[in-house]
């Protein structure tokens, strides 16, 4: 029979063949699927090229037909429930410092759900300067904070939500020392994995004794925050999300706000150490599923409401995290993914306790949204910049 590229590749070998049989059948393929492969990814950068190419002779961002490339890192036990069958991938080429190029130093194989809320965490943990904590579940940032050492970040992230914490992933941008490792164990907290540039030899002693908590291993050393491209700077290039028998893909969210951005649209000016907490707090609503309303003062988040379908309820939610923490929003700042289409969303932030706000602007109803914060006496900033995300 004629060769077909979508038949099999591999020598015939079915479900009832001995282990011994399927293990001589994978040894005899792995040379030719090798070659193939390598064949299979030259032209289909090849085709990418041509596919790309405008009459004008410049290149669209997005070729006419879109050719991925991916490696398979490992079979996972399931996907995002247990009748979902998963396996990892990586880029072809994958960025420093990103996820897929962790060592796994200790602990149970990754599942699909550990993976996914170990990029989130990861991602935004990478988005500060500072040394930082960001404590994820289900996708969602429940504590960030900064600090003038990682155990201070993380005393201060666990603080936010200690509840959403447990059995979340725990994720540091400076080398995980014993300090955190003890910090964590007097917080009782229970992790899924902790990630961090690097582990201490210390650290790595104590955390023995977890035998199941996975930690992760991702140097930063090869990012460069100031690269030239997204890849050098250890982000995506391009988003994927599937849709049904298609792709949308997108350029990656990878706008960092700068102070020279920002428009202040209140008869109040802000203080410079608003500014601060305004820019911490956008920073971390970024990465809060939408609609986002994040709380903080002091670089640290104080309540988080995410994902809701009324901004008002999210905003609601940020304050009830807060209250059942513990935690004070009196002269707080406030960030909203997206902009305010009616002053109540407004309302609700300043009646918790918010002294200013940043959002991007842009409803047909700023005005109103403007002169309600002038009414309440607060300090406003838009940044001119949307950051759903879904």
């Amino acid at each position: 029979m004629p060769f077909s590229p979508t038949r099999r590749s591999t020598p015939a070998c079915s479900p009832n063949c001995s282990r011994a049989a399927r293990s001589r059948a994978r040894r005899a393929s792995r040379s030719p699927v090798a070659a193939f492969n390598r064949i299979s990814n030259y032209d289909a950068a090849i085709s990418d090229y041509l596919s790309a190419l405008q009459p004008d002779g410049t290149a669209s961002e997005f070729p006419a037909q879109s050719n991925g490339r991916f490696v398979k890192l490992q079979d996972l036990r399931y996907g995002e429930n247990p009748h979902q069958a998963a396996a990892f991938y990586r880029d072809l080429h994958p960025a420093p410092g990103s996820l897929v190029t962790a060592r796994q130093l200790q602990g149970k194989e990754l599942s699909y759900n550990n993976i996914a809320d170990a990029d989130a965490a990861w991602e935004c943990v990478k988005s500060f300067d500072a040394p930082a904590c960001v404590i994820v579940k289900h996708a969602n940032p429940c504590g960030v904070a900064v600090g003038a050492t990682p155990v201070e970040a993380y005393a201060k992230a666990w603080k936010t939500d200690p509840t959403s914490a447990f059995g979340g992933i725990v994720a540091f941008n400076r080398p995980l020392d014993a300090d955190c490792v003890r910090q964590i164990g007097e917080n009782k907290q229970f992790v899924e994995v902790l990630i961090a540039p690097a582990v201490t030899d210390e650290a790595r002693a104590l955390l023995a004794a977890k035998a199941n908590l996975r930690v992760l291993e991702i140097p930063l050393d090869a990012v460069q925050r100031d690269g030239a491209t997204a890849w050098t700077r250890g982000r995506n290039a391009h988003d994927v999300k599937r849709v049904g028998s298609g792709l949308l893909i997108q350029s990656a969210d990878n706008h960092e706000l700068a102070r020279a951005e920002l428009k202040v649209v209140t008869q109040r000016q802000p203080t410079a150490q608003q500014i601060d907490d305004l820019l911490f707090a956008w920073t971390v609503a970024k990465y809060v599923k939408s609609n986002a309303i994040v709380f903080c003062a002091d670089g640290m988040t104080l309540g988080v409401g995410a994902g809701q379908m009324s901004r008002v309820d999210s905003a609601r939610i940020a304050g009830i995290k807060a209250a059942n923490a513990s935690l004070s929003l009196a002269g707080s700042a406030v960030a909203s993914d997206a902009f305010f289409p009616f002053r109540d969303g407004l309302d609700v932030v300043i009646d918790a306790g918010a002294s200013c706000v940043i959002q991007p602007g842009g409803s047909l109803r700023d005005d109103e949204v403007i002169a309600a914060a002038d009414e309440r006496g607060i300090a406003m900033v838009f940044t001119g910049v949307r950051h759903f995300r879904h």
